[in-house]
């Protein structure tokens, strides 16, 4: 029997599917505490994480008979992958099972910042009738969405949104513009300035590296269309958040929807105190009842087969 260490959330019937069969650590507010988390660690032969338990340094020192990281979702910021291999940890993503929840995330923030009327609602209780000033919203029919990166949740984004009528384009440093994926997704393959340039909705679906850091910094957000979208549910150091800001006071972009920040979580009356046209999640772009369930199940499943 294998020592399992759970250190966020996870859907409570995939944690009994691990308990049935080993020796199972259930705590969502263990990667709140350092002290025990570093002295649960010695014990794990599999740890398993969400995007705030940093898999590295102190703590995977700790992690002298770990085997196993399972990831709960498929950013892989957080651990040493290269370490791992080192130690001979293998990590395991939930590659693919929370792409539908972000596609989704993308389109309705998409719809909700082009058509900006769906923020009304204490105006109308008040007595108020903002009809004229909210009577000029964009429908999104139509329009292009550029997608930086065209992984999985990209390409499922890019259906979603062709479902709508939308112009789908797509940028990936990593794959060529021959590769079938563009035509059997029926996306037009565009350089990062094509798109950027021709978007009406950009959305980020990159891993930061050093290569996309600051990918969208001040020079590229002023080279958007005018009163262009820009939606980032991929990782918060690839938009310059300042930079970001400037753009939507000055009003040259029409709208930005952030669910993912350079520091998490994000301090308060940071840069985007009172800046306007914008909507901050909580890092859940990927995390719905239904994402949880299939992240969750995805990753029990793997670790037992690691294991058996």
């Amino acid at each position: 029997m294998s020592r399992i260490v759970i250190t966020e959330f996870m859907d409570e019937r995939a944690v009994a599917q691990l308990r049935a069969k080993h020796d199972v650590l259930y705590d969502p507010k263990l990667v709140d505490d350092a002290p025990r988390l570093h002295a649960e660690a010695a014990g794990a032969d599999v740890i398993v994480v969400r995007n705030r338990t940093q898999v590295r340094g102190e703590l995977l020192a700790a992690l002298v008979k770990c085997r196993v990281v399972g990831r709960l979702g498929v950013g892989l910021d957080n651990i040493d992958l290269a370490a791992c291999e080192v130690r001979g940890i293998k990590v395991i993503p939930a590659t693919g099972a929370n792409a539908l929840s972000v596609a989704e995330y993308v389109i309705a923030t998409a719809m909700l910042l082009m058509r900006g009327a769906y923020q009304s609602t204490a105006d109308v209780t008040a007595g108020k009738w903002p009809r004229n000033a909210l009577s000029s919203g964009r429908e999104i029919g139509g329009k292009t969405l550029g997608l930086v990166g065209f992984g999985s949740i990209g390409q499922l984004t890019a259906k979603l949104a062709r479902g709508i009528g939308m112009h789908v384009i797509a940028h990936d440093a990593m794959i060529d513009s021959s590769n079938a994926v563009f035509t059997q997704t029926g996306v037009a393959c565009a350089s990062l300035d094509e798109l950027t340039a021709s978007a009406d909705v950009i959305s980020l679906h990159v891993p930061l590296v050093a290569s996309t850091r600051k990918l969208f910094d001040a020079t590229r957000i002023a080279a958007m269309k005018p009163g262009a979208v820009l939606i980032n549910s991929a990782r918060g150091g690839v938009v310059d958040e300042a930079a970001l800001v400037a753009a939507l006071k000055s009003g040259h972009l029409g709208g930005a929807a952030l669910d993912v920040f350079e520091a998490e979580p994000m301090p308060a009356g940071g840069v985007f105190a009172g800046c306007p046209n914008l909507v901050l999640t909580p890092h859940i772009a990927g995390v719905s009842g239904e994402s949880n369930e299939r992240v969750s199940f995805m990753i029990a499943q793997r670790v037992l087969e690691e294991l058996a």
